[in-house]
């Protein structure tokens, strides 16, 4: 049986993890329609 402190550590690994697999995606997406709208308006 695991303790709470591994339990949570582990949870917090694969929170950490979702997050960059999503957000890492949205980041250059978000930053590469700036830089197209940026292009538009000039």
């Amino acid at each position: 049986m695991e303790s709470n402190a591994t339990t949570d550590s582990g949870n917090t690994v694969k929170l950490v993890l979702a997050w960059l697999w999503v957000g890492i995606p949205l980041a250059w997406g978000v930053y590469m329609t700036l830089g197209n709208a940026i292009k538009l308006f000039q």
